[in-house]
């Protein structure tokens, strides 16, 4: 497990969970499973408590400082994180981060998760693991095949061909095979060679290298060009958008695992879901006697096989009603039935096209100092409930077009005003007259919070002119 370095890629945006998963903070950072986010719960599974070497994340932009954030929460310690400015699909980022580290080891097997999936049965993971890695070793592109259990249309399927020699467990893969109708994956499950697709790899880095080189030259190429300009920030390795924006995009099993005479697939069991689908998020949770999986306050009369989830703080009811998803939020509520719920991304689609804003953001907006949540807005004012993490500053600022009132409710702050310092605590408040430089800090032990009043002719996120800031992001809006 050692030579075991796993490569976490956190790049989706989950749209087929909207509302929950939004795209600036998608799935993978959601407890939608247990009290912990899907991506803590990935890095915990892939711990140096279990032999692993540290983990690299390939992770979008927009998401690096909850990615730190997370990591820093479960205590998991994180070389770097490769930043993606665009999405390229998954194999350019397999191409950079195998670049990236055969860089130092070109022996190294990199394990790639996805950062969003479900693994209930831990030791059956790592011993899939160690079974893969003695294939990997020896050169083969080791894909994980989940056994099915019902004639899924959701996934790819993987044809299990001869043994590999003197690794039982291991196959040669015959035939990969595209998502298929109903009776094609009920076949499937009848022959009993078939694997669903899982999307995690383990391969050694000098070859998977080899094989970019013979079946994917031009996306190598660009990959590497975007790296040879990245720039380190923090913690973060970050490609031009440009650069990186000229990788061409494609899936790693388009461009290298149906091609490859390398590939090798590892059947196995270890409660897996991709939970890609509210009708999957259904599948893996305890139910209620009526085959219902319900979170927070909810109240359920004649209703059955369904999934309801309550996340604004109001009731909600449902009667007669079976096989329905309800997702409600403090901004938006999804009806649908659970046949259809792969469909989602069509209303996700619509919004995009329509601009909204309740694709990208939750009404809770998460910064790297800490989040605010919008609480009251008019043509001329916003009002926001804001905390600030213990020990974390806000940047050194200005606004052209706002004024802004601060009321303390909770912990204590040091407030930067023009040329004065202010030491305030809870029920204390202060005015920021516009065009003042301000700057909030937490100098506590515990989150501080505050209620935000600006007022003025504009009050977007734009109009934040950034002086000074701890987490770069003096050019950022």
């Amino acid at each position: 497990m050692k030579k075991v370095k796993p490569v976490i890629l956190s790049g989706g945006s989950g749209s087929r969970l909207w509302p929950l998963s939004r795209s600036k903070y998608p799935k993978q950072f959601l407890p939608m499973i247990g009290s912990k986010s899907l991506f803590t719960q990935t890095l915990e599974r892939v711990g140096k408590e279990y032999g692993f070497a540290m983990p690299l994340v390939v992770a979008n932009e927009h998401h690096r400082f909850i990615v730190n954030e997370q990591a820093a929460k479960v205590g998991v310690e994180l070389e770097r994180i490769l930043l993606e400015p665009v999405g390229r699909n998954t194999a350019p980022a397999v191409a950079a981060a195998a670049l990236l580290i055969a860089e130092e080891n070109p022996e190294a097997l990199l394990l790639f998760l996805a950062s969003d999936h479900v693994i209930m049965d831990m030791p059956g993971f790592h011993k899939a693991v160690q079974l893969a890695a003695k294939a990997a070793d020896e050169g083969h592109l080791c894909c994980f095949g989940m056994t099915p259990t019902r004639p899924e249309t959701g996934y790819g399927y993987i044809k299990a061909g001869a043994a590999l020699s003197a690794l039982e467990g291991a196959f040669q893969i015959e035939a990969f095979k595209e998502k298929p109708d109903v009776e094609t994956a009920r076949s499937y499950l009848e022959e009993g060679s078939f694997s669903w697709n899982s999307g995690m790899f383990l391969f050694r880095a000098d070859v998977i290298l080899a094989e970019f080189e013979t079946h994917a030259p031009d996306m190598l190429e660009a990959t590497r060009k975007a790296l040879a300009g990245a720039k380190d920030d923090l913690n973060f390795l970050r490609m031009d958008a440009d650069d990186f924006g000229a990788v061409p995009a494609d899936s790693i099993d388009y461009a290298i695992m149906e091609k490859t005479e390398r590939a090798a697939v590892v059947p196995a069991e270890f409660g897996w879901s991709d939970v890609g689908s509210f009708s999957a998020l259904w599948d893996v949770q305890e139910k209620d006697e009526n085959g219902n999986v319900s979170h927070g306050d909810v109240m359920l009369e004649e209703t059955n096989d369904s999934f309801i989830h309550q996340g604004d703080g109001m009731l909600v009811a449902t009667l007669g009603v079976k096989d329905l998803v309800v997702v409600t939020t403090d901004d938006a509520v999804l009806i649908a039935d659970k046949k259809r719920d792969q469909d989602v991304k069509k209303i996700v689609d619509r919004l995009k096209a329509e601009g909204r804003p309740e694709t990208e953001l939750h009404s809770i907006v998460y910064r790297p100092w800490g989040n605010y949540r919008t609480l009251a807005m008019g043509d001329r004012y916003q009002v926001k409930e804001i905390e600030v993490y213990p020990g974390k500053r806000l940047s050194l600022q200005k606004h052209h077009h706002r004024a802004e009132h601060w009321v303390i409710v909770e912990g204590s702050a040091v407030v930067t005003r023009d040329e004065e310092q202010h030491l305030m605590s809870e029920n204390q408040s202060i005015y920021l007259p516009l065009g003042a430089i301000h700057r909030l800090e937490n100098p506590g032990k515990i989150p501080l919070r505050l209620i935000e009043v600006q007022s003025g002719s504009y009050l977007g996120e734009d109009d934040i002119v950034r002086l000074e800031d701890d987490f770069h992001r003096e050019g950022e809006k």
